[in-house]
C-alpha cells in the first residue's frame, strides 16, 4: 500500500508538525535532514510533501495529498472541499480589525475603505454586521494603509500586537481566532479511514495530555 501522505506548510507550523509527529513516535529524521528534498518519507508507513499554505489545501482538495496541516485563516481565506478534523493547537493568532488610535471607526455614515490581504474573511466580517464597506487587497505591509491614507482601517492577522502599537494602531475587535488545523481529503478518509483514524487519534492523545498538563502548571 503506499504511504500516507500529508502536505505539511512550509515554515513555522513546518517545524511544529513535525516536533508533533516526533511526540507521537513518528520517525522525522528525514524531515530533519532535508536538504532541497520536497517530498521525505516519515517512518515507513507516511511521507510528507513541504508546500505554501494555499497549495496545502489544493493538495488536499484534489487528493494528490491525503491530509494537510495549514492554518485556520488560510482555511478561511481560500475555503474549499475537505474535512478540517482537528485543531493542532499551535500556531495560534487572530484575525482583528485594527485601525489608528482614539478613532471610533464605527461612527459617521460614509463608506469605510478596509485594506487586508484576506479580502473574503474581511468582506464576510463586515456582511455579517450589515456593513458596506470598500476593500483593498494589499499583499505587503498592510500597516501601512491607514498610515498613508489609503484605508480607513485593516483586516490582518494579529500575534503578540508589537506591529500595530509601534505604527500607532490599534485592535478595534478580534474577528476570530486561528491555528493549525489538520484536514483531510474526503475521499481518503472513506478509502483510508483507519489510517487516518489511527493517525489523528494519537495527535488528539498528545494534544489533550499537553493541554492538561499546561492547565494543572498554571493552577500550580
Amino acid at each position: 500500500m503506499k504511504p500516507l501522505r500529508i502536505a505539511l506548510t512550509k515554515g513555522r507550523l513546518e517545524d511544529s508538525t513535525v516536533g508533533l509527529l516526533e511526540k507521537i513516535g513518528c520517525d522525522c529524521s528525514a524531515v530533519r535532514n532535508k536538504g532541497r528534498k520536497l517530498i521525505l518519507p516519515v517512518g515507513d508507513g507516511m511521507e510528507v510533501v513541504l508546500a505554501k499554505a494555499a497549495d496545502v489545501i489544493t493538495y488536499v482538495e484534489y487528493g494528490v495529498c491525503d491530509l494537510g496541516v495549514v492554518g485556520k485563516d488560510t482555511i478561511l481565506e481560500k475555503g474549499g472541499s475537505f474535512y478540517e478534523v482537528l485543531d493542532l493547537g499551535f500556531g495560534r493568532c487572530r484575525f482583528a480589525l485594527a485601525g489608528p488610535k482614539n478613532v471610533d471607526f464605527f461612527s459617521g455614515y460614509s463608506a469605510k475603505t478596509i485594506a487586508t490581504k484576506y479580502p473574503r474573511v474581511a468582506r464576510n466580517y463586515f456582511e455579517s454586521k450589515a456593513m458596506d464597506v470598500r476593500i483593498i487587497r494589499i499583499e505587503g505591509s498592510v500597516e501601512l494603509a491607514p498610515l498613508l491614507g489609503l484605508a480607513d482601517a485593516i483586516v490582518d492577522l494579529v500575534e503578540t500586537g508589537t506591529t500595530l502599537r509601534e505604527n500607532g494602531l490599534a485592535v478595534i475587535e478580534t474577528i476570530c481566532d486561528v491555528s493549525a488545523r489538520l484536514i483531510v481529503n474526503a475521499a481518503s478518509m472513506k478509502l483510508r479511514k483507519t489510517e487516518i483514524e489511527t493517525l489523528t487519534g494519537r495527535m488528539e492523545q498528545f494534544i489533550h495530555r499537553s493541554s492538561s498538563r499546561e492547565r494543572e502548571e498554571k493552577i500550580c
